[in-house]
């Protein structure tokens, strides 16, 4: 490709950012449904415990990311970019597929919590071969000078991959009702996924190899041992752990927290209703998914290191004031309820379960129903919450779900753009994909289990302000990263190996 010629370029943007964004609508069901996984695939008798199992399971497949990065990513430099991400992109999808197909906890015990956590960690290696196959395949396309605005599309892959993972569950919701979706519904998302990997297979398959790698395997001057070259060298091996602990870890706590810990917050601590949570964030994504497109844009004309250090500092200053409006609008002791419209129920279950239903509205239109169980067989007692927030609250919430999207955009849109431009094509894969996923898979995908046990655990020391709890993981993370980063990360943005 010329130093300015865009020819062909939407095809591969369109190639590439399609089957990016099925992997991560196949990663991103797995914690849309968190709430319900815990039910189905772990013990019963502990809720709490079950929610944070199923969230440390869903934190293995991010942990498993790097060993997919260096695997795949030493494969994409010696055979091509586009052989490696079409291996990728089946075995997400033939695991995402038969995570939907698992028996429940209570049909073969332990063992479904084995394999769910088995597939999740080959969803991991998957998608650690993604991102910097197709991150880099985009870029080696992209003209000179124009490569923050051209990868930043694939960035945009990501949110659009949660945007429509939560439609689908919206969708199933609406046509099933809550008692067929609780007991097979749930599935349908995972099983909609393979019918989208195909379709993006065929896709890909007709696409070319990268023109700069084709080059540079013609001349015979790609890497034998990219892992070796990659970190085995102490000039390349500095800038790998300066594009982890100077960009990339903080850009994976803050795109973590604007997403999965905002829907995980408002769905288990705020307690609103799952389908509501699902809408208004996907409205929020829906508004601030362009931006990816605007910072991506602006990276190449300012540089990458200025956006992406701002977004960082706006994360470290704004989450708890944030957090603590979100948490505060929906709170109803804040509230005035309506007395009169105040029920109780009691119903006793065929297994002579007790079950006390209670139910309240408030003069602003909010509901909130409480359900306990009291078990017949002597079994701890369970209680559920569940709030219908009104109209007005539901667009505080997105606004404020959306200024965090916003900090994700400065954050993320220039990073694929800033990471190609770090390594020479010979070990670009390879190098970039390894403090990706670190700063993505260990230190971002493990937000969510580590910040809910910080509130589980200040909740239950009884701290009035235990839902920012949370927040610390973030921040300090974040912080760290922006220190290093002002220091050390340069803002020209390297064309010389492009």
């Amino acid at each position: 490709m010329s130093k300015t010629s865009t020819k062909g370029i939407w095809k591969v943007i369109s190639a590439s950012s399609m089957g990016t964004m099925i992997e991560w609508y196949d990663f991103y069901i797995f914690g849309s449904l968190a709430v319900v996984i815990s039910t189905k695939f772990f013990p019963s008798d502990n809720p709490t415990a079950a929610f944070l199992s199923t969230l440390a399971t869903f934190a293995a497949g991010f942990v498993a990311r790097p060993f997919g990065a260096l695997f795949f990513g030493r494969l994409g430099d010696i055979i091509g970019r586009k052989y490696t991400f079409m291996a990728t992109l089946l075995l997400m999808g033939g695991s995402t597929f038969l995570i939907g197909c698992i028996p429940s906890y209570e049909t073969i015990g332990f063992l479904a919590p084995l394999l769910v956590l088995i597939l999740r960690l080959l969803q991991g290696l998957a998608l650690g071969g993604e991102y910097g196959g197709a991150a880099t395949y985009v870029a080696e396309h992209a003209p000179v000078g124009q490569k923050g605005y051209w990868t930043s599309w694939i960035q945009t892959t990501a949110t659009v991959g949660l945007f429509i993972s939560l439609m689908v569950i919206l969708a199933t919701k609406s046509v099933l009702s809550a008692e067929d979706f609780d007991l097979w519904g749930w599935r349908v998302p995972f099983w909609v996924s393979i019918a989208m990997v195909g379709v993006s297979y065929l896709i890909r398959k007709n696409m070319d190899e990268s023109p700069v790698f084709a080059k540079a395997k013609k001349e015979g001057t790609t890497s034998a041992n990219p892992l070796k070259e990659s970190f085995g060298n102490r000039y390349n091996l500095k800038f790998v752990l300066l594009a982890l602990f100077g960009a990339t870890m903080g850009q994976g706590v803050v795109w973590y927290t604007g997403q999965f810990y905002a829907m995980s917050f408002m769905k288990t601590v705020m307690n609103i209703d799952s389908s509501q949570v699902d809408s208004l964030l996907g409205i929020a994504l829906l508004i601030g998914t362009p931006f990816f497109i605007v910072f991506g844009w602006l990276s190449d004309k300012v540089g990458r290191k200025y956006i992406m250090m701002s977004g960082m500092l706006l994360a470290i200053l704004f989450y708890r004031p944030i957090y603590k409006m979100m948490y505060n609008t929906t709170d109803i002791n804040h509230k005035t309820e309506i007395i009169e419209q105040t029920s109780q129920n009691i119903e006793t279950a065929k297994n002579n379960d007790v079950i006390t239903t209670i139910s309240k509205t408030y003069s602003d239109g909010t509901t909130y129903v409480e359900k306990k169980t009291d078990f017949a067989d002597g079994k701890k007692s369970q209680s559920s919450v569940t709030v219908n927030i009104n109209s007005g609250d539901e667009w505080t919430l997105i606004f404020l779900v959306f200024i965090q999207v916003l900090f994700v955009t400065m954050v993320y849109g220039p990073i694929a753009a800033f990471l190609v431009e770090m390594f020479p094509t010979k070990i670009r894969y390879t190098s970039m994909s390894l403090p990706y996923h670190v700063g993505n898979g260990i230190f971002g995908g493990l937000l969510p289990a580590i910040s809910t046990y910080f509130v589980t655990h200040s909740k239950a020391a009884g701290k009035s302000d235990f839902y920012l709890d949370g927040l610390w993981y973030p921040i300090i993370i974040a912080s760290i990263c922006f220190v290093i980063g002002m220091i050390y990360v340069d803002n020209k943005n390297k064309i010389n190996h492009l």
